[in-house]
């Protein structure tokens, strides 16, 4: 029990370790003045090292979070210190012929420090109060309730031709001729007579068909997700959002918008209805609420953890920021489909923690992307 207990908190805090400090690597070559390297030297490339091990970060997040990264470049290297925690130089290479000196080094960063950054620099942040941008969400999570699979579907056919000739030839001969003598007269006659008769039967047999396949039906149960809805709101609330719940904003929509008509399209398949998608446009618009961010959050089997042994669970999410004060509403964000993991020591702890796991890292994906878009 204890080591279970061990276990699962381990799990834990190296997932709020990994999403608050990650590990990174950077090179840089620096070229130098006279007989040998100076100390100085050795410092600028330490620090360009350093800035790209950062960029290099940024470049494996994706190329939102990449195009985030320039904007504020210059405010990491006025003050490197806030966010890179520590670092370590692995290598160092002094080419004496070119007077180049190079330095690898390897960096603990302050990955919380850095979002904080680029979200102080985004546009809808720096927005006034009453200038932030309302945003309304709803986010399903489901798992696979039923799977409904169909035989496959055969058609034969048999195409059958038989032909056949029959040839017959008839010949006949004859010879006939008299003689006188004796006041008699003789006569004889010779006849021959042929048939010939052959008949020729062909069949053929060609065979044919199709098998006709039908993709499984799945049906969905929906898991309450009100936890998920705090992690979803307070992450695009620090985004600079002004978040409103869809629950509240329902009302005011007229009719036009419900949040029931949406779960029930995620619970029967991926994707919304046409006529939801035109409510929800229509809704928003009537209730002056010009973001809506949709997904779902898709709950896996369980099985065993090879690491730790204890239960794992993953989660597939799809999500997407619409602009609804188009005509035709813009996606302006979209995540997925990506998968996430988390473990615990039963099934619904490891998929409560993959839960929040998809959650925070769909709702930082399309804010970092939004905040590269200067959206306001």
């Amino acid at each position: 029990m204890i080591r279970s207990i061990l276990l699962v908190a381990i799990a834990a805090f190296a997932l709020v370790a990994n999403a608050q400090v990650q590990q990174s690597r950077g090179k840089a070559s620096v070229n130098y003045q006279g007989w040998s390297v100076s100390a100085d030297d050795k410092a600028r490339a330490t620090q360009a090292a350093q800035l790209k091990a950062v960029e290099f970060y940024y470049a494996e997040a994706g190329e939102s979070e990449s195009e985030n990264f320039d904007a504020v470049r210059d405010k990491i290297l006025a003050n490197p210190d806030r966010y890179i925690l520590e670092s370590t130089v692995l290598a160092e290479e002094d080419n004496k012929d070119k007077k180049q000196y190079t330095a690898t080094v390897r960096v603990s960063l302050n990955v919380a420090n850095l979002r904080n950054l680029v979200k102080s620099n985004s546009a809808v942040a720096k927005a006034g109060a009453g200038e932030k941008s309302p945003l309304a969400f709803v986010f399903v999570s489901r798992q696979v309730a039923s799977v409904k699979s169909f035989d496959d579907r055969v058609f034969k056919r048999v195409d059958e031709s038989v032909k056949g000739s029959v040839s017959e030839s008839t010949s006949q001969n004859g010879v006939e001729g008299e003689s006188l003598s004796g006041g008699q007269i003789k006569t004889n006659a010779s006849t021959a007579s042929r048939t010939d008769l052959a008949a020729n039967r062909t069949r053929t047999i060609e065979t044919g068909g199709s098998t006709v396949k039908r993709s499984s039906e799945a049906t969905y149960r929906l898991i309450p997700s009100a936890n998920l809805n705090q992690v979803f709101s307070s992450t695009f609330t620090r985004a600079g959002f002004s978040v409103k719940d869809a629950a509240f904003i329902e009302p005011l929509t007229g009719g036009q918008f419900k949040v029931a008509n949406v779960e029930a399209d995620y619970q029967s398949g991926n994707d919304l209805k046409s006529t939801t998608l035109q409510s929800i446009a229509s809704g928003m618009r009537a209730a002056h609420v010009p973001y809506v961010a949709l997904g779902t959050l898709d709950v896996g089997a369980a099985d065993k953890d090879p690491a730790t042994g204890l239960v794992r669970v993953s989660v597939t999410v799809n999500a997407k920021i619409y602009d609804m004060t188009q005509t035709i509403p813009d996606t302006k964000a979209s995540v997925g489909p990506v998968q996430y993991a988390g473990v615990g020591p039963s099934e619904d702890e490891a998929r409560g923690n993959a839960l929040k796991l998809a959650a925070n890292n769909a709702a930082r994906e399309l804010t970092s992307q939004v905040t590269a878009q200067r959206v306001q």
